[in-house]
C-alpha cells in the first residue's frame, strides 16, 4: 500500500471513529431532550449516549472537519468500495442519531399535523393555533409563524401528520439520510462523466461533518432540496433538459435557493428551449399543486421568507464583519449583497461567453452562502454537489473553507 493510501485510510478510520461520539453524544446536544415529558423516542437507539457536553462537541466537530480535509487530499488512493462503505455506514449512523442541534424537524411535523389532524392550513395558521398538540412542545422559534416551506415539501409531509410525533420525526431522519445517499450516487456518476474522480466527489459531499451532523443528524429538508437540485443538474448535463427544468422548480418549492441553477443552465446548457419548457411546465404543475392543496394563502410563505431575510445569524459573514470590525450591520448586509450581485452578474457573463455552467453555478452557490445575512451549518449542502463536479480544485477548497468558517462561528444550539 502506498504512503498516500495509508494516509487516506488513517484519515478515514479516524473520521469514522470520531463520528461515534458525534452521533451518540447524549442529551446535551439534543435540544428536544427534556421537552414534552421527554419521551424515550427523542434520544433514539443511542439513549443517554456518552454524556458529551456542548463545548466538547464543538471541538469534536472541528477535529472531524480537519480529518475530512485531510481525507480529501488522499481519498483518490483509496478503493472505491471502501469509500462507499464508509459513506453508507456514517450516513446510517447519523440517521440513527437523535435530532441533533436543532428543533426544525419538529416544525416540519407540526405543520403537517395542522393540516392532517386539525384541518388547518399551515400557510394560514401557526403551530401555536393548537396549544394542546403533542408536537408543539418541541417547536420553539417558529411556534407563532405560518409555514415558510414550499408547497411540494408540505404536501410530501402531510402523511406524516397522521403518525405519532416520534414516528414522523424518525421518518424524516431516514428521509434525510436517503437524500444524502442519493446525492452521493448522482454526484459520483456526474463526476465520472465530467472527468472528476468519483471518490473525491462523493467524499466532498457525503463525508462533510456538517452534512453528517446537521443535514442528516438534524433531519433538515435542505437534503431533499439538494437531492432534487442535483438531479436537475444531472438532467441538463445528460441532455434531459425538460426533466431538468421541472426538477429545478421542484427543488425551489422546497427551498428557493435552488432557483440559482436556472439562469446558468439556460445560458450554458444545451437545448435551452427545452429547459425553458421544463421550467414553465414545472411552475404550472407546482403552482397548481399549491393552489389546489392550500389555496392562495400559500403565498404567505414567500412573505415570511422575505421577512426572515432581515434576520442576521452569528455565522453569517455580514454578522461577523459587523461584530468583529465594528461595522454597521445594515451596511455590512447591503455591502455583501451588492458585491454578490456584481459577482453573480460576472459569472453569468462568463457563462454566456462559454465557461462551464456547472462550475459557474458552484461559485454562485458559494457566493450566496458568503453573502446571505442568515446562514446556518446545514446550508453548506446548497453548494457541495456543484463543487464536487465542478472540475475546480479551488472551488472544492472554498467549500471546505466555508465549512470551517461555519464551525468557527456557530453550532446552533450550542453557541460557539
Amino acid at each position: 500500500m502506498s504512503v498516500r493510501a495509508w494516509a487516506g485510510a488513517c484519515a478515514l478510520a479516524a473520521l469514522a471513529l470520531l463520528s461515534v461520539p458525534l452521533a451518540a453524544a447524549g442529551p446535551e446536544v439534543v435540544p428536544a431532550a427534556g421537552r414534552g415529558g421527554d419521551p424515550d423516542w427523542v434520544l433514539g437507539p443511542f439513549g443517554d449516549g456518552l454524556g458529551i457536553d456542548g463545548d466538547a462537541y464543538i471541538h469534536l466537530e472541528r477535529v472531524a472537519l480537519a480529518l475530512y480535509a485531510a481525507l480529501l487530499l488522499f481519498v483518490r488512493a483509496l478503493p472505491a468500495r471502501l469509500v462507499w462503505t464508509a459513506v453508507a455506514v456514517l450516513v446510517g449512523l447519523f440517521a440513527a442519531a437523535p435530532p441533533l442541534l436543532s428543533l426544525d424537524v419538529f416544525s416540519y411535523v407540526s405543520y403537517a399535523r395542522l393540516e392532517a389532524l386539525y384541518g388547518l392550513n399551515p400557510y394560514e395558521h401557526a403551530p401555536a393555533a393548537v396549544p394542546g398538540d403533542e408536537a408543539l412542545a418541541f417547536v420553539e422559534d417558529w411556534s407563532d409563524s405560518v409555514s415558510v416551506y414550499g408547497p411540494l415539501f408540505t404536501s410530501l409531509t402531510l402523511p406524516l401528520g397522521e403518525l405519532s410525533v416520534g414516528a414522523a420525526v424518525w421518518s424524516l431522519k431516514a428521509a434525510a439520510g436517503a437524500a444524502v445517499l442519493l446525492i452521493a450516487w448522482v454526484v459520483a456518476r456526474l463526476a465520472a462523466l465530467r472527468g472528476v474522480d468519483p471518490r473525491f466527489a462523493v467524499t466532498l459531499v457525503a463525508l462533510n461533518p456538517l452534512v453528517l451532523v446537521h443535514v442528516v443528524g438534524g433531519a433538515h429538508n435542505d437534503a431533499l432540496m439538494a437531492a432534487l437540485m442535483t438531479l436537475s443538474v444531472a438532467g441538463v448535463v445528460l441532455a434531459r433538459p425538460l426533466l431538468g427544468g421541472i426538477g429545478i422548480v421542484a427543488a425551489s418549492t422546497v427551498k428557493a435557493s435552488a432557483l440559482l441553477v436556472a439562469p446558468f443552465a439556460l445560458l450554458g446548457g444545451d437545448r435551452p428551449r427545452r429547459l425553458t419548457a421544463g421550467l414553465l411546465l414545472g411552475t404550472a404543475l407546482l403552482v397548481g399543486l399549491g393552489l389546489a392543496a392550500f389555496g392562495g394563502s400559500v403565498g404567505e410563505a414567500a412573505k415570511v421568507i422575505g421577512q426572515n431575510q432581515g434576520l442576521t445569524s452569528r455565522a453569517s459573514l455580514p454578522g461577523t464583519l459587523s461584530r468583529e470590525l465594528g461595522l454597521d450591520l445594515d451596511l455590512a448586509r447591503v455591502g455583501c449583497l451588492a458585491l454578490y450581485g456584481v459577482a453573480l452578474g460576472w459569472l453569468l457573463v462568463w457563462t454566456l461567453r462559454g465557461a462551464d455552467w456547472v462550475r459557474a453555478v458552484g461559485w454562485g452557490a458559494l457566493g450566496l452562502l458568503v453573502a446571505t445575512s442568515y446562514l446556518t451549518p446545514w446550508y453548506v449542502i446548497w453548494a457541495l454537489p456543484h463543487a464536487a463536479v465542478s472540475r475546480d480544485r479551488l472551488q472544492a477548497a472554498a467549500a471546505v473553507a466555508v465549512s470551517a468558517f461555519l464551525l468557527r462561528e456557530q453550532v446552533p444550539g450550542l453557541g460557539g
